[in-house]
């Protein structure tokens, strides 16, 4: 036999071949199939067999928990445990494509897809993954189409398909299908059909490998239940006109990709049932007036469904040429590449119904990816987080001065007394004060341009805040010779006069004095010297036990200020604490109210922390690069909504409960009473034991907001929040009852992490005197 005769036998006996388009799959567990594999393999018709089952359920499982890094001996336990009992080549499917002689082995079809578009989420959720699978999606036309075919399959967008198309491969259009010379001559459908079953054997596909006819459109669109999406693609224009008047009949959605700068058109025939086809370019005309035109006589319809008044470049030349120098309409890989990703985008936001327009439009990138029409990047990469941050606070921040020794009370004496009041912690850094001087008495008030916040019920942490300043002036006025005095709301009508301070020429002699509502604060000039000392430290400390004289004297300082001190120093505890703390946080980020406020508070750059100096400093918060990248994004709730509606957001729990495992301690500090006024008692307790604290070379940390909206729940009916955050509260507020003891008539003032570390590098800016202090006044000074 001649070489010629042996390749053209080979030839016909190929061609006999090419008709498959749908594998075979076979289950071990059923006999009459385990006996059917068995003859294939007797029969030498598996050319190879690509086994990797076991990998296959190792990555399943592993997706499904991927907050876990097993070790390969645990993970081939939990192989083992999930087949059941079964050997691995009686699990799932053995899937046998003759086109190329392969049989390969995949997991069950549900794992399969549940494996396979693991890697979409969150992009699509699991919920709308499920949805978008029972979806049947109908192709018309194999250039653009069979592309979009195979992306909506690998996307998995729809698992039912009908194509359609009349034309074989050629070599020509290999410029822009993906397939292999060695298709050439096959039907289009039946390569599509083939490279979307070698990503899912488990699809269901229908081939019309004749194309559509006025007899066959209405089968196409409807038989075996109506699609719920029509891709139309095809070259010719009474197919094209008559496929849409039955989609609009069956009232089928319609997209259509261009290849012509990115222009795509939908048509939302299922929800607008007498819209005109193609946006009514074609107004007045019927796919029966196109059916027998020439290509040439087609130009002027084609124009008028293209209406486009800038064209490409390319695009003018190609029309005029068709006939002439080329034989039909060009188009390019990049074009059925954009068009593809266009469609399938769009098929999957119509299908999940968050895309309800119809209408056309435009992806052209030559008009986006061009000269001039660059994104202005950042050029400098931006310093670590605080590194100029330091230098700036430094230069800004002026030194503590007491009032000279002797000196009348002056408005420079008061304007030192304050600035020292100022230094004293509010939530958020908002530094909720104001003061008027009236002479020797100083009234300490409200800032009425405030608005509080979720954080702030009833004003509780402004009030907490301003009697941690009047602690700080009563200090310095004392450190520097002046007797205090100290009335707590002494006029109920005036509501914002949270503290009004009066100031006498006896000097303290060191003894303990005892306030209006019965507390010492004992003696006062040690601690006076602490106050420029005192900050927030969030570095993280090492987990050093608390030094029992260090708990005793907080324990004692508490005590003193008629306040209480719960400490938490037992590993086990702190743990369960930081996982409370971080769920906390988690809510915080995940709810738009709380979001909202926290966000206001942040300051994000040195020119807004000049500019404002209040709130909180993104450099204080020393992250690292990686954590301040994502608190960026976390910035805009846009970028959260998403997490929020799929109940995600779990990595917001772990900085809270790092920073608690580096910690010695968690305390609580309370004081009996809800009132205003105890909160303003409190806020002198809690100045008092962050001072002796910062005395004692202790790091301290606030981490109170969980608290602040326990007491929104359980004294202010959870108004601001929805059930859920409710929900949430209370049940964190159940855990955290078995560790920290929870007295409902006490105001819980602070919850602090303590632990011992270095002073942070930066320290966060206050307002100037002169923007919160107000003289009214120096009658007998």
């Amino acid at each position: 036999m001649s070489l010629e005769t042996l390749i053209s036998s080979l030839t016909a006996a190929t061609a006999e071949e090419d008709a498959p388009l749908r594998p075979t799959l076979y289950s071990l567990d059923d006999p009459a199939q385990r006996t059917a594999l068995g003859a294939l393999l007797e029969r030498g018709e598996v050319a190879a067999v690509r086994d990797a089952l076991a990998e296959q359920v190792a990555e399943l499982l592993t997706a499904r928990r991927p907050d876990r890094s097993p070790d390969a001996d645990e993970l081939a336990a939990a192989v083992e445990a999930h087949l059941g009992g079964r050997t691995a080549s009686a699990y799932g499917s053995w899937a046998w494509y003759p086109w190329s002689r392969q049989l390969v082995h995949v997991l069950p079809r549900d794992e399969y897809r549940e494996l396979r578009q693991s890697r979409n989420r969150y992009k699509i959720t699991a919920e709308e993954q499920e949805l978008l699978t029972g979806r049947t999606i109908a192709v018309i036309g194999l250039s653009v189409g069979a592309a979009s075919a195979v992306t909506l399959a690998q996307e998995g967008v729809g698992s039912r398909f009908r194509l359609a198309d009349f034309d074989r491969l050629s070599l020509s259009n290999l410029n822009r299908l993906r397939a292999s010379v060695a298709d050439v001559g096959l039907p289009k459908v039946v390569i599509a059909a083939r490279q979307m079953y070698e990503i899912d054997p488990h699809l269901d596909i229908e081939v019309w490998p004749q194309g559509l006819t006025e007899e066959n459109v209405d089968a196409f669109l409807t038989g075996g239940g109506r699609a719920d999406l029509l891709v139309e693609e095809c070259d010719d224009l009474y197919i094209k006109v008559y496929a849409r008047e039955r989609a609009r009949a069956h009232r089928i959605p319609v997209l259509m990709e261009t290849n012509e700068r990115g222009m795509l058109d939908v048509e939302r025939f299922d929800r607008e049932p007498h819209r005109p086809l193609l946006h009514g370019l074609l107004s007045g005309v019927a796919a029966a007036d196109l059916k027998t035109l020439s290509t040439r006589e087609k130009v002027p319809y084609v124009l008028r469904i293209l209406d486009q008044e800038r064209p490409s470049e390319r695009f003018v030349p190609s029309l005029v040429e068709i006939g002439q120098t080329i034989s039909s309409w060009p188009q390019l890989a990049s074009g059925v590449a954009l068009g593809a990703a266009l469609v399938t985008d769009t098929a999957r936001r119509l299908l999940l119904g968050t895309f309800t327009a119809s209408g056309r439009y435009f992806v052209d990138p030559g008009e986006l990816v061009r000269d001039g029409m660059e994104t202005v990047l950042r050029s400098e990469e931006p310093p670590p987080a605080g590194a100029a941050r330091e230098v700036a606070a430094r230069e800004v921040a002026p030194p503590l001065r007491l009032p000279e020794a002797g000196r009348p009370l002056d408005e420079e004496a008061v304007r030192r007394l304050v600035s020292y009041g100022m230094q004293a912690p509010s939530g958020g850094n908002v530094q909720p004060w104001r003061f008027v001087s009236r002479g020797r008495v100083l009234e300490c008030r409200i800032d009425d341009d405030l608005a509080p916040t979720l954080l702030d019920l009833e004003r509780s942490a402004s009030h907490l805040a301003i009697g941690a300043a009047v602690e700080n002036i009563d200090l310095a006025a004392r450190a520097a010779g002046w007797a205090c005095r100290a009335r707590i709301f002494p006029d109920p009508a005036d509501p914002g006069l949270v503290c009004e301070l009066s100031f006498t020429d006896d000097g303290d002699d060191g003894d303990d004095e005892e306030d209006e509502a019965g507390a010492t604060h004992g003696p006062r000039v040690p601690l006076a010297e602490w106050i420029g000392h005192r900050t927030t430290n969030r570095a993280p400390g090492a987990d050093t036990p608390l030094a029992g004289p260090d708990a005793d004297e907080l324990t004692r300082c508490a005590q003193e200020s008629g306040a209480v001190l719960d400490l938490v120093t037992e590993r086990d505890g702190l743990e369960e604490v930081g996982r409370i703390l971080g769920a906390g946080d988690r809510l915080r980020f995940m709810s738009p109210a709380l979001h909202r406020d926290m966000m206001a508070e942040m300051r994000w750059d040195d020119e807004e922390v000049r500019r404002t100096r209040d709130g909180i400093d993104v450099a204080t918060l020393q992250l690292d690069r990686t954590d301040l990248a994502g608190i960026s994004i976390a910035r805009h709730w846009p970028n959260l909504a998403f997490i929020r509606r799929i109940g995600g957001g779990a990595s917001f729990e772990e900085g809270a409960r790092k920073l608690v495992a580096a910690s010695s301690a968690i305390g609580v500090l309370s004081i009996p009473g809800t009132t205003p006024d105890a909160y303003a008692r409190g806020g002198r307790a809690l100045q008092r034991l962050w001072l002796t604290a910062t005395s004692r070379a202790l790091a301290v940390q606030p981490l109170t907001a969980l608290l602040y909206l326990l007491a929104r729940v359980e004294r202010g009916g959870g108004a601001g929040l929805d059930t859920e955050e409710i929900a949430t509260l209370r049940a964190l507020r159940t855990r955290l009852a078995k560790i920290l003891p929870h007295r409902p008539d006490n105001a819980e003032l602070i919850l602090v992490r303590l632990s011992y570390a270095p002073p942070p590098a930066v320290r966060s800016l206050r307002r100037d005197v002169g923007s919160c202090l107000r003289f009214a006044g120096l009658e007998g000074a």
